[in-house]
């Protein structure tokens, strides 16, 4: 509430209360109405002050009058009685001048009637004289919202109220049979989920708002996929903190995106196990300032590390995940670190200084095409830069060692699922000769990261398209940000040493239904309203990932989204004389010979010649 509003309602709050009391003096049978008048004018003050008080203390100059509900009408009437009883007391009292009981009684019946009635009657105005210009203009977007909960009338109810955000609530959906054909402030449940269509094309609807804030990932999943193929736009309130907070508003409404339509249920951690090698440890995130490797550090400030340290080349990003942290961890030891993890020099000083507990190793280049234009630099950065990071924490006696790999690992087929394939030997191999534990753990792509398709897609959409895609066919596994981060911390904790842990990724999706998911959630049709464009594979790109090498086996951990696969590369030795070579043809300009050195230390790495590639690309529609 504007700060001018306050000062005016508690000038009509004192009139109205003054006017109650006068009504009372007038309506009972007291004997001489001058004498009780005069009287009371002696005392009004200090009742109003009393009523005032207790208006404040039961906040009822903190409510949005035009949205009030029972809360804020029982608050009210509380507010009165206390003040009449305190008032009683007063005129009782040697300070004041006694008024008889029946009209003090009186007047706290009045008070109530007055105090409350012309807030009501402003809503009424609101809802009325407002709402019948706003219900016929044709500006106004037509809104179905799914959910009649508290959250739905909460919607209903602003957008009644400001007709200046151009939203008209015409249906309601909602599951409970015992709702259905009830009205909330007018608008009518007209059926359930499965009647969405139905009413979307009866009903003329451009937008459907879901309003279940506690609605679990199956029933969303279900409800958004009856709601994409209607062609309206899809929003969505974000979660049961809004409507817990009273904070279900239009301005929290957000669209809805993949992250909703993949009904991932939530993920149960043993925060004990992850608490017992992460509180009162010092951990470092290198490439903390990431999409990973800053999720990563947001869930490992919550186990309350003795100090947090993110490790980054680009300091944009570290900047911006330092100043949330802060914000949301204001206690937490937090120190951000520039530099490099091809930098063994900058390395060492900060294992010497800091003594590490426990690192997470999410620095690395992952954009495939680039890497097939730079594939010295995926090398450079990827394979020597965890080479350096890994001997550096096991000469620092580190204790846990934790690396972010790819199922682009898994028989690559591009130089950066090569490097990382081979970051997975010198991680398993560095386990056998150090006292520090190495594990890798390996999952798919991550919906919103650096590099993912989804922000790409999200940019066309907007711009119009059209919207690309390699290949109708081509396929991959999706992961949210924060579980992909929850669970590498979870698989931190199984660690014994030399594991592969691969992370259940769900069913893979086809990238064309992806888009064509993106285009209907945004109330759009696809190859209509924006068309999609196919572009064939690039350099590297692979129709189909895979999540394990069959040589590897897989086993299951007590997790049931976690799994292991054996160590399979051991010695070393062997690997440093091969990574030796590898190095020294870098300082060539051979790619092909570098290629094939890379071929030689991970043999299930194919890179395929242009033939192969256009032999692919024939059939991408």
């Amino acid at each position: 509430m504007k700060s001018w509003k306050t000062p005016i309602i508690m000038i009509i709050d004192m009139f109205m209360v003054n006017m109650a009391y006068l009504f009372a003096i007038n309506i009972t049978d007291t004997g001489s109405f001058k004498l009780i008048a005069t009287t009371y004018t002696k005392d009004c003050v200090v009742l109003s002050l009393i009523y005032l008080v207790c208006f404040y203390l039961f906040k009822m100059y903190e409510s949005l009058w035009h949205l009030t509900g029972t809360d804020e009408f029982l608050l009210g009437v509380g507010g009165n009685i206390l003040a009449g009883i305190l008032s009683i007391a007063y005129t009782r009292s040697s300070f004041g001048h006694t008024i008889p009981l029946n009209v003090c009684v009186v007047g706290i019946l009045l008070s109530i009637f007055f105090v409350l009635g012309y807030r009501i009657l402003y809503r009424v105005y609101r809802r009325t004289l407002l709402y019948i210009p706003f219900k016929y203009s044709s500006d106004q977007r037509r809104v179905m919202i799914v959910g009649a909960g508290s959250a739905g009338t909460m919607i209903i109810n602003e957008m009644m109220a400001r007709r200046e955000l151009k939203y008209n609530p015409i249906v309601l959906i909602d599951d409970d049979k015992a709702k259905l054909g009830k009205r909330i402030s007018g608008v009518k449940i007209e059926g359930n989920r499965y009647d969405i269509p139905y009413l979307v094309r009866e009903q003329e609807i451009d937008l459907i708002l879901i309003a279940i804030p506690s609605l679990d990932a199956k029933n969303k999943a279900e409800i958004i996929e009856i709601c994409k193929d209607t062609n309206c736009k899809l929003q969505i309130i974000p979660g049961m903190y809004e409507i817990l907070s009273g904070d279900a508003t239009v301005s929290r409404i957000k669209d809805v995106d993949l992250e909703d339509l993949l009904g991932r249920d939530p993920i149960q951690l043993d925060n004990k196990g992850i608490s017992d090698y992460i509180e009162g440890k010092t951990i470092l995130v290198s490439g903390g300032g990431g999409s990973i490797g800053s999720e990563l550090c947001r869930q490992i400030a919550a186990f309350n590390p003795k100090r947090l340290i993110i490790f980054d080349i680009y300091e944009n990003n570290v900047y911006d995940i330092q100043n949330e942290l802060r914000e949301e961890f204001p206690d937490m030891n937090l120190t951000v670190l520039i530099g490099s993890v091809r930098d063994r020099k900058r390395l060492h000083e900060v294992f010497t200084k800091y003594k590490i507990n426990v690192v997470f190793h999410a620095a690395a280049h992952k954009h495939v095409p680039l890497m097939e234009d730079s594939p010295k630099e995926a090398i450079k950065n990827n394979v020597f830069g965890t080479l350096n990071l890994a001997l550096e924490a096991s000469e620092a006696n580190v204790s846990r060692f934790v690396m972010i790999s790819t199922d682009k690992a898994v028989n690559p087929t591009n130089i950066m699922g090569a490097t990382k394939r081979l970051c997975e030997m010198i991680i398993q191999a560095m386990d056998k000769q150090s006292k520090t534990e190495f594990v890798a753990v390996r999952f798919g792509n991550v919906l919103g990261s650096n590099g993912s398709v989804i922000p790409l897609f999200k940019r066309q959409i907007a711009n119009g398209g059209p919207v690309t895609v390699t290949h109708k066919k081509i396929i991959r596994y999706f992961m949210l940000i924060p579980e992909a981060a929850q669970l590498v911390l979870q698989a931190g904790a199984f660690a014994k040493g030399g594991e592969i842990f691969v992370l259940d990724m769900g069913k893979p999706v086809k990238i064309y239904d992806l888009a064509c998911d993106l285009i209907k959630l945004s109330g759009l049709e696809p190859n209509r309203d924006i068309k999609i464009v196919f572009t064939g594979l690039r350099p590297g790109e692979k129709l189909f990932e895979e999540l394990l090498m069959s040589e590897e086996g897989l086993e299951d951990t007590v997790h049931k989204k976690i799994h292991v696969g054996k160590p399979t590369f051991e010695n070393m030795d062997t690997l440093k004389q091969k990574l030796e070579q590898l190095k020294n043809l870098l300082e060539l300009n051979d790619i092909g010979e570098i290629k094939h050195q890379m071929q030689k230390i991970v043999p299930t790495y194919h890179y395929k010649n242009e033939d192969e590639v256009a032999a692919e690309n024939a059939d991408k529609e």
